[in-house]
């Protein structure tokens, strides 16, 4: 009995300490948009002549994601980003906020983890106020108020970091007057020096060039933006940041396997960065997934290393299959079982 009570108070003593321990530091969420599961293996298969071996796919979590919107059994990319940052349901198009509902600003994982004090960041190869970025960081009825959105990130979310393509409302010089180091290609991108607290790089005048056919003499790759955005918004204190590789969902859209594997095995470049850079997996989370699959790919044969797969396509818009997940370091294990889109918010910011 004595035992049993000694027992009893050292967990409540405990407890205290283990709650506050289990936040992560650095929460690094990385997302292919368009990415399904044969999208990964078509890409891994091209690369390395089989599937399962892209970067992520070695992570120790595995399990996958269901996507369905409000309205939908298909969502798009807002109803998903929305869901993945609010950790609510809403309809196709809607930019995290309450619809169907109140309408509401839905608190976004962004938000959250700069109420706590931490540094925070959107990443994207797509323009910067596209679906993805904008619902992490933004919030609107519709997710082609470009105008609104772009303003909105600048002024109120005002994330620490923002780097992807030119859009609508946002330019050098508004961003600059929003407190901004600005970029405009690699060789400035590189110059940007962590003092200043506050980053934007606006590369092009819309999406990032495509890996199989771009020119990337001027403009960063994502694994390059990534690794400068790492050195920038490491602090003390931790960070969030979402980094999206969005294009693969464009070159799904159209069914050009060759950019879709392209921008695939750069997505997997651009996690491998993120992996060599944490290292420890103590005060870190790596999550890696989608928010839906684009052309309902199917593979049919392995044609190994260097040569396109067989495959077949069933549409030029979104599917509603399961998603993929993967997950690396602290905490980890709390997406060992397939999930739905929404409990990611749940999940994480249960965390003391």
């Amino acid at each position: 009995m004595k035992r049993l009570c000694w027992s009893i108070v050292l967990l409540l003593v405990s407890f205290p300490v283990l709650a506050q321990e289990m936040m992560p530091k650095n929460i690094i969420f990385m997302i292919g948009d368009g990415m399904g599961p044969e999208q990964v293996k078509a890409a891994g298969m091209y690369l390395n002549g089989q599937e399962g071996t892209l970067s992520f796919e070695g992570m120790p979590v595995k399990s996958e994601v269901t996507t369905k919107s409000a309205d939908s059994s298909v969502t798009d990319s807002a109803a998903a980003a929305t869901a993945m940052a609010t950790g609510a349901k809403v309809n196709n198009k809607v930019v995290s906020v309450a619809l169907p509902g109140d309408g509401k600003d839905l608190k976004t994982m962004l938000e959250f983890f700069k109420e706590k004090g931490k540094l925070t960041g959107v990443l994207t190869t797509s323009y910067l106020n596209d679906a993805t970025p904008a619902c992490f960081s933004a919030h609107g009825r519709k997710r082609d108020d470009y105008v609104e959105l772009s303003s909105y990130m600048m002024k109120d979310s005002h994330p620490n970091l923002l780097f992807g393509g030119g859009c609508k409302g946002m330019s050098p010089d508004l961003l600059k007057e929003a407190g901004y180091s600005v970029s405009t290609d690699l060789e400035s991108m590189e110059k940007l020096s962590p003092e200043s607290k506050y980053w934007a790089g606006l590369f092009g005048s819309g999406v990032l060039p495509y890996e199989k056919t771009g020119n990337f003499d001027k403009l960063p790759h994502l694994s390059q933006m990534v690794k400068k955005a790492l050195t920038l918004i490491d602090n003390d204190k931790g960070f969030f940041i979402m980094i999206e590789g969005g294009l693969i969902d464009k070159a799904g859209h159209v069914n050009k396997l060759e950019t879709n594997i392209g921008e695939t095995i750069e997505f997997s470049n651009a996690v491998k960065a993120v992996l060599d850079w944490a290292k420890d997996p103590k005060d870190t989370l790596i999550i890696v997934t989608a928010d839906h699959e684009t052309g309902g790919l199917t593979v049919i044969k392995n044609s190994g290393k260097g040569v396109y797969p067989e495959v077949t396509w069933k549409s030029k818009g979104h599917s509603g299959v399961n998603v993929p997940l993967y997950a690396w370091g602290m905490n980890s294990e709390a997406f060992s079982k397939t999930i739905d889109n929404t409990d990611f918010f749940k999940i994480i910011t249960s965390w003391k």
